[in-house]
């Protein structure tokens, strides 16, 4: 089975691509980071040879803090759903040195 954590990786990443949509640009040398999971339903199981959809909408984009809505569907039928929340930041020069 696929544990419920990586469909709410995979949500994320989505959403990250969103993110990048949305920002063009203006996105080179952001990091998003990922702020809380709201709502988390897993509905059935998700096992090897499944096809899982995932599907990302932005609720709401305030300053650096993006709201998100995620489904993950199997053959169409939802497996799992979330609301989570990332802030999309540019890296302090510290944290580009790697320090």
């Amino acid at each position: 089975m696929m544990p419920g954590v990586l469909i709410i990786e995979s949500m994320a990443q989505t959403a990250a691509v969103l993110v990048v949509d949305a920002l063009g640009t203006d996105a080179e040398g952001r990091v998003v980071y990922f702020m809380s999971i709201e709502g988390a339903k897993f509905r059935r199981p998700v096992v090897p040879g499944d096809q899982l959809r995932i599907e990302c909408e932005r609720l709401q984009h305030r300053g650096n803090v993006w709201k998100f809505r995620g489904t993950a569907r199997v053959d169409g039928q939802i497996v799992a759903e979330a609301s989570f929340a990332a802030m999309i930041l540019r890296p302090s020069p510290a944290q580009q040195a790697g320090a």
